[in-house]
């Protein structure tokens, strides 16, 4: 895949004339990076922002203590490290691989002053930082007004979305998925299991199949 093929493969870029994509693509570089890769460091200069064209990247910060925080994950098609870029600031958290991963990096003083010059990709910019906006103040309430259950279901729903199939592995231990879905590991596991045992899906170790979308589409809606 060539610079001009990626950027056609990430979500924000959808729609731009091929005029701007080709600037986009002389200034974009492909990395490509084993898994438990470090991306970028919590506090490090914030140089230019990433899009993941393969494979599975997070986001976290760490506690005093050593604990590990997930606070996203990111698949093929999603940006990430745009805001800090923009603040011309530091990157507020840190990025890792969870598996071997191709990113498109575009640099923050190139990308910058290409939005002088093109007012249409700016706005777009701004829209999509209107929407992970949107998505922080969505997940704070699921976090504090649904039952533990419907946001499992939400979880498993977005899982099932970004792998495009019935059929995955869960990227992350539970005790981290937990967290991340506020909550803890033998609660989530009850949760599993209580999935399982009225076929919303099916549990092998690590890897679970959707049996019953609607199902779980009615949990995450409403919460039982």
């Amino acid at each position: 895949m060539n610079t001009a093929e990626a950027i056609r493969t990430v979500r924000f870029f959808h729609g731009l004339p091929d005029e701007q994509c080709a600037k986009l693509a002389d200034i974009a570089v492909i990395r490509t990076s084993p898994r438990d890769a470090l991306l970028f460091e919590s506090g490090a200069e914030a140089s230019g922002f990433f899009a993941v064209l393969t494979g599975r990247v997070k986001i976290f910060r760490t506690s005093p203590s050593g604990k590990e925080h997930i606070l996203h994950v990111f698949g093929p098609g999603e940006m990430f490290g745009e805001v800090a870029v923009f603040q011309g600031s530091t990157f507020p958290a840190s990025a890792q691989t969870l598996e071997e991963s191709d990113t498109l990096f575009i640099p923050r003083r190139d990308f910058r002053d290409m939005l002088g010059r093109e007012p249409d990709m700016a706005l777009k910019m701004m829209a999509l930082l209107a929407g992970r906006l949107r998505t922080l103040v969505n997940k704070v309430d699921d976090l504090t007004l649904k039952e533990t259950p419907s946001r499992v279901a939400a979880y498993l729903l977005l899982l099932r979305s970004s792998h495009g199939t019935d059929t995955f592995k869960l990227d992350l231990p539970k005790g981290q998925i937990a967290f991340y879905l506020g909550t803890i590991q033998e609660t989530l596991s009850r949760i599993f299991k209580r999935f399982a045992d009225e076929e919303l899906i099916e549990l092998r170790g690590k890897e679970i199949t959707i049996l019953d979308q609607d199902g779980l589409q009615d949990l995450a809606d409403e919460g039982r």
